[in-house]
């Protein structure tokens, strides 16, 4: 079963309230969990994604698609990495989730990748 983990924060926030050491820390943990992932034949994909300030998104105005620039989430914080694993059960990727969570101390999303798009009714 593939599984989505989902960091969210704000990278600018994230710099203002941590510390460098913090930063550092984190980084080398996110690249010995990927190195175990991939060790252990579960890893897929993952990713860091720019700071959201950087983002686009793209609206239908009057039938025509137009991007704007910056976040435009209701929140702060936005999606700002993830993961994507390959494990055998939902437990396995609880544990994996866990441990990022008790890294960096803030929730973390997790949703398992459809197998196909939903049936219409």
């Amino acid at each position: 079963m593939k599984y989505m983990i989902m960091m969210f924060g704000d990278a600018g926030t994230m710099m203002e309230t941590q510390t460098p050491e913090w930063v550092r820390d984190m980084i080398a943990f996110m690249h010995n969990l990927n190195s175990d992932l991939v060790e252990s034949g579960e890893f897929v994909f993952a990713e860091g994604l720019v700071d959201s300030t950087q983002a686009k998104t793209v609206r239908i105005q009057n039938a025509i698609p137009v991007p704007t620039d910056g976040p435009f989430a209701e929140t702060k914080e936005s999606l700002i990495g993830f993961w994507i694993v390959d494990v055998e059960s939902e437990e396995r990727a609880i544990a994996i989730t866990s441990k990022i969570v008790n890294q960096i101390q803030q929730p973390v999303e997790l949703r398992r990748v459809a197998d196909a798009p939903p049936e219409p009714v």
